[in-house]
């Protein structure tokens, strides 16, 4: 399946950190550097790291007594020109390209889980582009201690999941459900929880984060992997899903599922890695377009030629399609972005715009892991619409697209409700609204 039969969500971490899922895309603060005194630099142990210039002053001092204890002949010397107060270098301001896509993903995600469309994965494939996001984000992450930054991307995407998951456990628990020893996949998601029936709606969609987990843990080595020859290894991430389509068939288990998905969507997060250390913007931009519509066609043409197999051309539903319909389509959205340094400047103009995609990114996990129960409560509730003969008069309570509108307010209630799980996981003030 995919984002949850749609098989969806990090967030480039900004992603960096997706985030998973709605990580600033702000770049580290550079070293101070040394401060001069008459073109001469200051040696390092006087250098201070405060902003009224302590370096300088004492450099001031000791010249002035210099001269006081050895006057020179001649002519007053003019003063040495003050120290400038050092000012830290500001964050760059997050990527509003990359969170506009994140966010644009994330509604897409919630319109076909409503409506079903098996065409929308060909108009905008999500999960290639978050798992796009996520891999340009841990790149960049992971100049720092790689443990560090598995720790950090771990304890961000895990609270909101227990939170979120104690609900469903316990609803499922109360219809009848009883678990194994697989529940330990509760607690950490490296394999697809277990469920019934009842609840699969809602635990579905785990499949994004079981699958974006393993490709936190793997980044360190594939990113070591991928700098030894990034071309190559960026056009042979797509081997692994030819190998288990034509070579060899997973089990069908959770390894295979969970194998199957990571070789579905290498390619993607690979070519987050090639975004961040500037890969894609030294290829040619012939050679690119030409690559990515072969793959896009590819892709096309296979899941509209396998629909037998399947009863549809559903890209979630035919993995080797996923792979290259999401391999072209997203290169050409990143090297777009590299080329002509697109940085969605205007759109952000739009006040109420660029909020709405602000706290898309803020809360990208709450808004994934709890759109389906929104979906889910909506039907119950516009039954009871039924019972107010203005409602039943007046509103299209049969329409898909008035329980899609249902289903968003539902979302917002959960993201003021449970939202800021998301900023205790970061270590940052709860707030009801980012």
């Amino acid at each position: 399946m995919s984002w949850g039969t749609d098989q969806p969500g990090h967030p480039q971490e900004h992603p960096q950190q997706p985030q998973g899922y709605g990580y600033g895309y702000g770049q580290q603060q550079q070293p101070y550097g040394q401060p001069q005194y008459g073109g001469t630099p200051y040696p390092q142990q006087y250098v201070g790291h405060d902003q009224q210039g302590y370096a300088g002053e004492y450099v001031q001092e000791q010249a002035s007594a210099d001269y006081t204890a050895h006057p020179a002949p001649g002519p007053e010397p003019e003063p040495a020109p003050a120290p400038v107060p050092y000012a830290p270098p500001k964050p760059a301001a997050r990527d509003r390209y990359f969170d506009t896509l994140r966010a644009v993903a994330l509604v897409r995600v919630v319109t076909y889980h409503t409506f079903g469309w098996a065409w929308a994965g060909m108009v905008f494939p999500s999960m290639g582009i978050m798992f796009a996001l996520a891999g340009t984000l841990i790149a960049k992450s992971l100049e720092r201690p790689a443990l560090k930054v598995i720790r950090s991307r771990i304890r961000r995407l895990l609270p909101p999941f227990w939170f979120w998951g104690f609900f469903v456990v316990v609803a499922m628990l109360i219809h009848d459900w009883m678990p194994g020893w697989q529940i330990v996949y509760w607690i950490v998601p490296l394999g697809d929880p277990p469920g019934n029936a009842w609840g699969e709606q809602a635990w579905e969609i785990l499949w994004y984060l079981r699958t974006y987990l393993w490709f936190v843990l793997l980044s360190p080595l594939l990113l070591r992997v991928f700098r030894l020859a990034p071309v190559t290894v960026l056009v042979l991430s797509l081997a692994p899903i030819l190998v288990v389509h034509f070579l060899w068939e997973p089990p069908d288990n959770r390894f295979g599922s969970a194998l199957t998905d990571l070789a579905t969507f290498l390619f993607c997060w690979i070519l987050g890695f090639a975004h961040r250390d500037g890969v894609l913007q030294r290829l040619k931009p012939f050679a690119v377009v030409v690559l990515s519509l072969a793959a896009i066609g590819y892709g096309g043409w296979y899941a509209f030629t396998h629909q037998a197999e399947t009863g549809s051309y559903d890209l979630d539903d035919i993995p080797l399609a996923q792979a290259f319909w999401s391999a072209g389509f997203v290169t050409l959205l990143m090297y777009a972005k590299a080329h002509f340094r697109i940085d969605f400047a205007g759109p952000a103009r739009f006040r109420r715009l660029d909020r709405i995609v602000t706290i898309f990114n803020a809360r990208a996990v709450t808004l994934y892991l709890w759109h389906e129960i929104a979906l889910i409560l909506a039907v119950p509730l516009i039954d009871r619409f039924w019972d107010v003969p203005a409602f039943e008069t007046y509103l299209p309570l049969e329409s898909q697209w008035f329980m899609f509108g249902i289903g968003w307010l539902l979302i917002a209630v959960f993201i003021l409700l449970c939202g800021w799980v998301e900023d205790v996981a970061a270590k940052k003030k709860p707030r009801l609204l980012p």
